[in-house]
């Protein structure tokens, strides 16, 4: 049984595709039409439920596949073609390493820092935490309190104060002191979407500029639960800078799983970390084909 399945990460729309075919022993189109519902009821796009159906209807006919039986094999193939980008799905090992960690308050971007520290370490990797969502109360309290759990130092600096600075001091220790990866915290208020587009153009202009040699991640945290937000979170922060990868938090139960695939086809980004519970070390790095087996395990 894979990881994702036993996690419970793809229960609702297991049940929402297992339904059709068992109600449906024959392909026909009422059995096209239940399916195709069924995919944007688990939260697939309609665009990518589309492309899913007629992949699917090609390969149907060009196998001569009459029962539905037959048909999760062909989905679970097509699904893992959509959502596999080859090298860009794996988390950069370059070192030094800068990553930018964006996404909006409250989708586990904190917690998420925390478990790629502790992943890092444990590949035994130096890490330095940069404190740059500096307007939020209490952020970076919270990355201290995961920096104590990891064992990782923090660079602060006081509430209300400029996020470039934050980067920029987190780059000179970490230069200083041989760092590996430096993984930076950033605010995530999209009802602000012009300031926020600024903040990131200049923490990226601090970076190049200081640590031009730095390899770069930009990794945009979403929370599965919230579906279709997360899609149009992915869209807008899209628009605003380049992402290099995403982290879907929240996959361990009342997720429905389909998110994951929209994002990777109609943005064409790739999936580094699933986050599958609460656990220090339940961020997993993304199998494509790992993870479209597990949407059909028993």
């Amino acid at each position: 049984m894979g990881l994702f399945s036993q996690k419970g990460t793809f229960k609702k729309l297991t049940e929402h595709i297992t339904n059709v075919i068992v109600g449906n022993p024959n392909i026909d189109e009422n059995f096209y039409d239940e399916l195709e519902e069924s995919l944007i009821i688990s939260d697939i796009g309609v665009e990518t439920t589309e492309h899913i159906m007629e992949r699917l209807r090609e390969e149907v006919n060009a196998r001569y596949i009459t029962k539905t039986d037959d048909i999760k094999k062909t989905l679970e193939s097509i699904i893992a073609e959509l959502v596999d980008k080859g090298e860009r799905n794996r988390f950069s090992r370059e070192n030094p390493l800068v990553v930018l960690m964006i996404g909006i308050n409250g989708g586990g971007k904190t917690t998420s820092i925390g478990k790629i520290a502790a992943m890092c370490k444990k590949e035994g990797r130096s890490v330095l935490l940069a404190a740059a969502d500096t307007f939020r109360a209490a952020a970076a309290e919270q990355l201290e309190i995961w920096g104590q759990r990891t064992g990782v130092r923090v660079i602060r600096h006081q509430e209300g104060t400029d996020p470039s600075a934050v980067i920029y001091d987190g780059i000179q220790s970490a230069k200083a002191n041989g760092i590996d990866v430096l993984i930076c915290d950033t605010a995530g208020r999209l009802q602000n979407k012009g300031n926020l587009m600024k903040e990131l153009e200049k923490m990226n202009r601090v970076i190049d500029k200081e640590y031009p040699e730095a390899a770069r991640e930009t990794l945009l945290v979403l929370d599965a639960t919230t579906g279709k937000n997360a899609v149009s979170q992915a869209k807008e922060f899209s628009q605003i800078t380049d992402i290099t990868g995403i982290v879907l938090t929240k996959m361990d139960g009342t997720a429905r799983g389909g998110i994951s695939i929209t994002v990777a086809d109609e943005f064409d980004l790739p999936i580094k970390f699933i986050g599958v519970g609460e656990g220090i070390e339940d961020l997993k790095e993304f199998d494509p084909k790992e993870f479209a087996g597990g949407i059909f395990d028993e």
